[in-house]
């Protein structure tokens, strides 16, 4: 009897295992645009060796961007938008998760870090999930000197307290996903120097291109224009992390 107790425990571990794998697997495929940007162009060149980076052409750049990719979207989904922040002469790169969930690896900045010692200023960031993900490695790394929230906020008060960190939270004002009143609450988990920037209209999805997302709301702007609206954010950022 115990035998058999035993063996039909295991048997819904394995299902419950095998169910929560395909779930976290099951992704949207990536946008034109995204597969495009992946190419890289005449001004960056795109390398995926662990994670996928972003180099600039004929500059050395002394900045870096480390994004996390939100739950359960593939991580190219960011590639327009980080192959703009190369465009401008930063270096960029994109982090794989396990099973596309950011805190099964919350070091995986450190990767990117390691491999790049000539880059002497880093930011993290993230979408959603991702963005959870960032805050934490920021919060025990404190070489950190930047942070990007995009639909996302901190998971504790680890960072209030970093006045030595620049910080913006991005959110869009439509998003169906991430609670905006709990992102424009989260100030006090941030420095007091953090930027709130709106982006009226956009809506959770938008921060990549991987399509719509079940649950989120309509966005009242293009894809375009929130993710210029984003780079602008992030550029600005780099800028004052770099000394720019």
């Amino acid at each position: 009897m115990l035998k058999r107790i035993l063996l039909v425990a295991l048997v819904i571990v394995i299902l419950l295992v095998g169910g929560f794998v395909i779930w976290a697997s099951t992704t949207n495929p990536l946008m034109p645009e995204a597969q495009a940007s992946l190419a890289g162009t005449s001004l960056v060149s795109v390398t995926d060796d662990g994670f996928i980076e972003f180099m600039p052409h004929d500059v050395q750049p002394d900045t870096g961007l480390i994004l996390y990719p939100g739950g359960k979207v593939l991580p190219g989904a960011y590639a327009p938008m980080t192959l703009s922040v190369a465009e401008e002469g930063y270096y960029a790169a994109i982090v794989y998760t396990p099973l596309n969930l950011a805190f099964f690896n919350v070091n995986a900045a450190q990767a990117v870090i390691d491999a790049h010692p000539e880059i002497e200023h880093w930011v993290v960031g993230g979408h959603s999930l991702g963005g959870v993900a960032a805050a934490l490695f920021a919060q025990s790394n404190t070489t950190v000197e930047g942070l990007v929230l995009m639909a996302s906020y901190p998971a504790n008060d680890g960072l209030s307290s970093r006045e030595d960190l620049d910080a913006v939270s991005i959110y869009g004002t439509q998003d169906g996903l991430a609670n905006v009143t709990t992102i424009q609450d989260s100030k006090n988990l941030l420095p007091a120097s953090a930027e709130f920037v709106a982006i009226e209209g956009g809506n959770h999805g938008q921060f990549g291109y991987y399509g719509d997302q079940s649950g989120d709301n309509p966005a009242t702007i293009s894809r375009d224009d929130q993710q210029s609206q984003v780079v602008a954010a992030i550029i600005s950022l780099l800028d004052r992390v770099s000394g720019e």
